[in-house]
C-alpha cells in the first residue's frame, strides 16, 4: 500500500518561509530608506526579532515533527485460505472485508476465529493454522471489546499471537458478531489511527451481522 502523503509539512514549514520574507522586506526597506527615524529603527529591530522567532519556531517544528512508523516486512507466504464450508454469502463478506482492510489499512495478516474454527486466513501467513485462545484473546471474547496491541513486541503476551507471522509488530482483536473475531496483524507498530480503528469497527460490524444471520448457532 502506498504511503501516504504528511497533510501538515506546508503548515510546518510555514513558518519558516513567512520569517524569510519578512526579514527579506525589512531588509530591503531598510537599505532603500534614506532618512531613518528612531520609532522606525525600532519597528526594524522588533521586526527582525519577530521573523527570527518564526524561523526558529519552523526549524523547531522539524525538528519535533513524529516520525511514522518503520515498518517491516514480515516472516511467512501470502495466502488465502477460507473455508470452503461457509454459506457462500459468508464467503463473499469475508472475502470482500479481508481484501478491504489490507488494501486500505496497515494489516498484512487476518485471521477469522470463531468458536473453535479458523474461518479466513489472508495476507502473510504463518505457518501455523490453528488458533488457540490465550489470556488476551480470551478477554476480548468474553468481553466482546476491541483491543489494540499498539506494539506487540513489548507485550509479554505476544506469544499466544503464534498463528500470525513472528515478526508481526502491531495487533487489534475486534469482535465480530455474537461470538467471532477479527484479527489483524500490521507491518509497523503504532500503525493504526483512531481514524483507522473506527473503520474497522465499522467493517467488522457489518461482517458480524451477516455472520450472525448465515451461519448456524452453536447448540
Amino acid at each position: 500500500m502506498a504511503t501516504r502523503p504528511d497533510q501538515n509539512e506546508v503548515l510546518r514549514r510555514l513558518p519558516i518561509v513567512v520569517g524569510a520574507i519578512g526579514g527579506s522586506l525589512l531588509f530591503i526597506n531598510r537599505v532603500t530608506t534614506a532618512d531613518l527615524s528612531a520609532a522606525q529603527s525600532r519597528s526594524d529591530a522588533l521586526g527582525v526579532i519577530l521573523s527570527g522567532l518564526l524561523i526558529l519556531t519552523g526549524l523547531l517544528w522539524q525538528r519535533i515533527q513524529a516520525r511514522s512508523p518503520e515498518a517491516v516486512v514480515l516472516l511467512g507466504e501470502e495466502g488465502f485460505d477460507l473455508d470452503s464450508a461457509l454459506p457462500e454469502s459468508v464467503q463473499m463478506e469475508l472475502a470482500w472485508a479481508s481484501r478491504l482492510l489490507l488494501t486500505n489499512t496497515a494489516t498484512r495478516s487476518i485471521v477469522v476465529y470463531d468458536d473453535g474454527e479458523v474461518l479466513l486466513r489472508r495476507g502473510i501467513l504463518a505457518p501455523k493454522k490453528t488458533v488457540t485462545p490465550g489470556p488476551i484473546l480470551q478477554r476480548v471474547l468474553d468481553k466482546r471489546k476491541p483491543v489494540y496491541l499498539v506494539n506487540l513486541s513489548i507485550y509479554p503476551g505476544r506469544i499466544e499471537f503464534d498463528y500470525l507471522p513472528e515478526n508481526t509488530q502491531g495487533v487489534i482483536c475486534q469482535p465480530l458478531g455474537d461470538r467471532a473475531i477479527l484479527i489483524l496483524g500490521a507491518n509497523a507498530p503504532r500503525s493504526y489511527t483512531q481514524q483507522d480503528e473506527a473503520w474497522i469497527a465499522g467493517v467488522a460490524e457489518k461482517v458480524g451481522d451477516r455472520l450472525n444471520r448465515d451461519l448456524p448457532s452453536t447448540p
